[in-house]
């Protein structure tokens, strides 16, 4: 199966970032499942703070293989002096070409605040064209409720679009729970 499949098929949570009046707040469930048919656990945190909290990451994909893609993108924002557009693409050179980061299933989005970007294993840096973006399963589902909100001019946060998408993915999406963590950072 080609990367880009594979990035296609990643279930198990969903993970949402959003961007309004000078802030992007990131949000995900808690939800981590095997296969089609166990939730293993409800609580778990795939949103966090990184780079001594300047930064959030959330990841969708394999438990282990998100960890130590967060891991390596710490490495790298050190290395870059927090430029997260630098260790991002970084990042992303090196799970392309690294063989046995190839095989890892997992995506990451990434905010500094200002910025917000999607890292995937396929090589992909993309900044979204608007101020929402979604990964996971029910990824698709929340990135089109945060655009209904962003559009409806409600005087929501990024916070509360973040969460309130994510609450409406999981009444739609089987691998999503309403267990949901949201960081936010103004730009700098």
């Amino acid at each position: 199966m080609e990367g880009s499949e594979r990035m296609e098929q990643l279930k198990g949570t969903t993970i949402i970032a959003v961007r309004r009046n000078g802030s992007v707040a990131i949000a995900g469930d808690g939800q981590v499942t095997q296969g089609n048919t166990v939730v293993l656990k409800g609580n778990a945190h795939k949103v966090r703070r990184l780079y001594d909290g300047k930064i959030i990451i959330g990841f969708a994909g394999g438990t282990a293989d998100a960890f130590t893609l967060s891991e390596l993108f710490e490495q790298k924002l050190k290395k870059f002096s927090g430029d997260i557009t630098r260790a991002a693409v970084d990042l992303a050179k090196q799970w392309r070409t690294d063989k046995q980061m190839r095989q890892m299933e997992a995506m990451m989005l990434a905010t500094d605040g200002d910025k917000i970007f999607l890292i995937d294993g396929v090589g992909d840096v993309i900044d979204p064209e608007g101020d929402a973006i979604g990964i996971g399963s029910g990824g698709e589902y929340a990135y089109a409720a945060a655009l209904a909100y962003l559009d409806a001019s409600s005087g929501m946060s990024a916070a509360e679009i973040a969460r309130k998408s994510i609450e409406i993915a999981s009444q739609i999406c089987i691998f999503t729970n309403t267990n949901i963590i949201v960081e936010e950072l103004k730009a700098s």
